[in-house]
């Protein structure tokens, strides 16, 4: 089974609305209020599409979040059965302060197909080598530099990692530098770091570390399109954290799940700039019209692309 083709414009719409909407609170220092506008903005569209659709990865529960939570129902209850992973805007700090790299992004799959994860953190790590026993979340540092290098025949010194600035990865940049390893570093965003691995433009051989698990499961949808390894560990601070965990189907805690375990089946991915990154420029406006740039990914057709669009703002 494939989704649609159809379906790709009505969700880069979706995501481009929602950059649109958030695009008024760039630098305004308000991250609550840039979010809001995303929400709701995304929330519109999804619910004129001919789906039957259904939030799995969202803005929180139901008692947190009033729009985008998990389970939410959301299109016209007309046509196929749909699940959607949102992040209507991730970067909600680049959004507030003007600083790059803010996206608004959607995956969706067929029913069952996109794994509901948790709102919790996730180890992870990728890279654009698909082959088994190079990279592996279980190896240590070094041993995955040491077989990425001998992989790509590249020294340590020519490799560049992407991980978020964040004291909990000390000790994994300690490493990267004894290795003589380049670090890109990210202060957020790690859906947009993660996809750094997909070309060869972007100049990152690996992405690895701490972050969102329902950022590691958007990514991952972009990534099995762009034919890239993407593996994730989920990591359970509380036994609150562990039982909701339980309540959504996952059995073994500390499972390392593969990319083909996170999504499965066919898939649409989109992301559109808020504010201009390494994947996309952000929204444009000028004389009543406004200009995007989200990329979208298809995996059955295999469509790997960036779209820009200039339209009125009254469309």
């Amino acid at each position: 089974m494939s989704i649609d083709k159809k379906f790709i414009d009505k969700f880069i719409k979706v995501t481009t609305k929602a950059a649109v909407a958030s695009s008024y609170f760039v630098g305004k220092k308000n991250k609550i209020a840039a979010d809001k506008a995303a929400v709701d903005a995304m929330r519109s569209e999804l619910n004129n599409i001919d789906m039957k659709g259904q939030i799995v990865i969202g803005e929180g529960e139901l008692d947190e979040a009033p729009m985008l939570y998990i389970g939410e129902k959301l299109g016209t209850n007309n046509g196929p059965e749909i699940d959607i992973a949102v992040d209507p805007l991730e970067g909600t700090n680049f959004a507030a302060n003007n600083l790059p790299g803010a996206l608004s992004v959607i995956a969706i799959s067929e029913k069952n197909n996109l794994f509901k994860a948790p709102e919790t953190y996730m180890e992870k790590i990728s890279t654009k080598i698909k082959e088994k026993n190079v990279v592996d979340l279980d190896y240590p540092i070094k041993k995955n530099i040491f077989n990425l290098s001998e992989y790509l025949n590249k020294k340590p010194e020519n490799l560049t990692a992407c991980i978020l600035e964040r004291p909990r990865h000390n000790q994994i940049i300690s490493e990267l530098r004894n290795l003589n390893v380049k670090i890109k570093f990210i202060s957020d965003g790690d859906v947009s770091g993660a996809l750094l691995v997909t070309d060869e433009k972007y100049s990152v051989d690996i992405f690895l570390g701490i972050g969102g698990g329902p950022e590691g499961v958007l990514a991952a949808s972009a990534l099995d399109a762009f034919d890239c390894s993407f593996q994730g560990r989920f990591l359970f601070e509380t036994d609150k954290d562990k039982q909701r965990a339980k309540e959504m189907g996952i059995k073994d805690l500390s499972k390392k799940y593969e990319l083909n375990e996170i999504i499965s089946g066919d898939s649409i991915f989109c992301a559109t700039g808020i504010t201009s990154g390494d994947l996309v420029s952000g929204i444009k406006i000028e004389e009543g019209k406004f200009i995007s740039e989200t990329l979208v990914t298809h995996k059955h057709s295999s469509l790997k692309k960036v779209v820009k669009l200039k339209q009125n703002l009254s469309g």
